[in-house]
């Protein structure tokens, strides 16, 4: 039903519920971003596996979140079911082959895929204080902390090494904020303790190396097919914040590591960003409006980002004007809040004078939606009426059985199972504290050393009493640094490396480097 220019989405219907039309997505601008929308149950996940089998024939490698577990049968071979049979014949969806495709399974904590992980640099400042929800002042000494790191070549790699360094900077409140600014000791105390919380809650195991390399999500199989990355993701929605916080990570990442390359016949990467409302939930206007500069600039990257949600009013205006490619679900309109969901919704289709669209919203069956696509010159066509097609892949979740035997033969079995734990913030941290120590303890040796021996008129002896029984006054003290001052000094003094200081952060203040 597709050629190699589209994805083959389903089959409209006319007014009398008759056969009208095949509805495709065009490839060439699949890259224009999209939304899938609709109530739970309505269908949504379905739609997902869909599009990414479409576009993983296509060539275009996916990543997707698998929230429920469901997504997970992408990966094994349909089988034929009477329902899923009679919706291939209602969409004349023939022949109605069955398929699997090629699945690497990640996890952020190892489980059930490949291990996940960035460094902390990476993730950088803006992307960490929304993770910590912090307040603006602590965010302010989070911006110092990164600061700091960079310009003395501190390398931030695991959750130990920013909480040494925020001890660091406790010790260091007086000489930093007169350099940078107001720093308190209850501000770092208050970090460091939410950090104990977000390591307890999993985060640890996310932050470390070996770190995530762009090209194992953006991998093509050698018989053409793009790879469809699936994040394990039930275990992970028990952390909300840190799954939307991951995800825009490596949004920002593709837009950070990828070359521009216009509008290319089909995207190089389709992300699918499921719960997409965790992203935008509570999140201050500065996040928002990059996260839509990352939006509109991305797309010259060639990569199309699809939001998965319930409701539309989860997406901020300015970033669902970005969105092209769109399949709304039914939604409910009971409440106030949802009968403003399903307006909305029906204002952002062209208009169909076939039926009221609105209406139409509120009484699509499971697996029906409305959709509008990108035409010729990148005009939205007229909303329709859908019928979803069948998947070609299993329809449902995958045995424990059955993931372990494909995770270890995926193609980056082994490479992020063992944790890299090099020399970084920490262990620099604690040979300068070791060192300081050190000089101090010798200092205090010579100094104890040279107070055993007294040699008169060398200042060792006791003042000679003066006429009077008064004695002379004591010698005036030395300027003379100790060498455990020098030492300690030459820390908090210390220049970045030249590293340090050709770091450079990107929109989103993650970290700029090659891949």
């Amino acid at each position: 039903m597709a050629d190699d220019t589209s994805i083959f989405i389903g089959a409209s219907r006319k007014p009398d519920d008759s056969y009208q039309r095949a509805e495709h997505l065009l490839l060439q601008y699949g890259n224009r971003h999209g939304l899938v929308t609709g109530a739970t149950g309505t269908g949504k996940t379905v739609t997902l596996q869909i599009l990414a089998e479409g576009f993983s024939n296509a060539g275009v490698p996916v990543f997707c979140a698998d929230i429920k577990g469901d997504l997970s049968g992408i990966a094994m071979m349909g089988t034929a079911q009477d329902f899923l049979v009679k919706r291939a014949e209602q969409v004349k969806l023939d022949p109605y082959d069955f398929q699997e495709f090629p699945v690497i399974f990640w996890d952020l904590f190892g489980e059930q895929g490949h291990p996940i992980r960035a460094t902390v640099s990476e993730m950088g400042p803006l992307l960490l204080s929304r993770l910590m929800n912090l307040t603006e002042a602590q965010e302010g000494i989070m911006n110092i902390a990164f600061r700091l790191a960079d310009e003395e070549g501190l390398l931030l790699l695991d959750m130990k090494d920013l909480q040494a360094l925020l001890a660091n900077i406790a010790e260091r409140a007086d000489e930093l904020g007169s350099r940078y600014g107001n720093v308190t000791k209850p501000s770092v105390g208050a970090i460091q303790r939410t950090l104990l919380v977000l390591e307890q809650q999993g985060a640890a195991h996310f932050f470390g190396e070996p770190a995530l390399r762009i090209a194992d999500i953006m991998r093509i199989t050698r018989d053409g097919r793009g790879a469809i990355s699936v994040l394990a993701a039930d275990k992970l929605m028990m952390n909300p914040r840190l799954y939307a916080t991951f995800l825009l990570w490596l949004m920002s990442e593709l837009f950070e590591v990828l070359p521009e390359v216009g509008d290319p016949d089909r995207p190089k990467l389709v992300f699918f960003f499921d719960e997409a409302h965790l992203l935008f939930e509570d999140a201050p206007k500065v996040l928002i409006d990059r996260v839509e500069q990352v939006v509109r600039l991305i797309r010259s990257k060639g990569v199309g980002v699809y939001f998965v949600t319930q409701n539309p009013l989860d997406v901020p205006e300015t970033v669902l004007a970005q969105l092209g490619n769109r399949v709304q679900h039914a939604l409910r309109a009971y409440t106030p809040r949802e009968q403003k969901a399903v307006k909305t919704a029906a204002e952002t289709f062209r208009p169909n004078p076939d039926f009221d669209c609105a209406t139409a919203i509120t009484q699509l069956g499971t697996g029906e939606a409305l959709v509008s696509t990108l035409e010729t010159k990148g005009v939205p066509s007229m909303v329709q009426r859908t019928l979803i097609r069948p998947p070609a892949s299993r329809l449902g979740p995958i045995t424990p059985a059955e993931r372990q035997k494909l995770i270890q033969e995926s193609p980056v079995a082994g490479q992020y199972d063992q944790v890299v734990d090099r020399e970084s913030a920490f262990e620099m941290l604690r040979k300068k504290a070791k060192e300081a120590q050190d000089a101090e303890e010798q200092a205090q040796q010579a100094d104890s050393g040279r107070s055993r021996w007294t040699i008169p008129g060398f200042g060792n002896d006791d003042p000679a009493p003066q006429p009077g029984g008064r004695r002379a006054p004591a010698p005036r003290p030395s300027n003379r640094q100790t060498v455990a001052e020098a030492a300690i000094k030459s820390v908090v003094r210390s220049v970045g490396s030249s590293v340090g200081r050709a770091i450079v952060r990107g929109i989103l203040g993650s970290l700029s480097r090659g891949r």
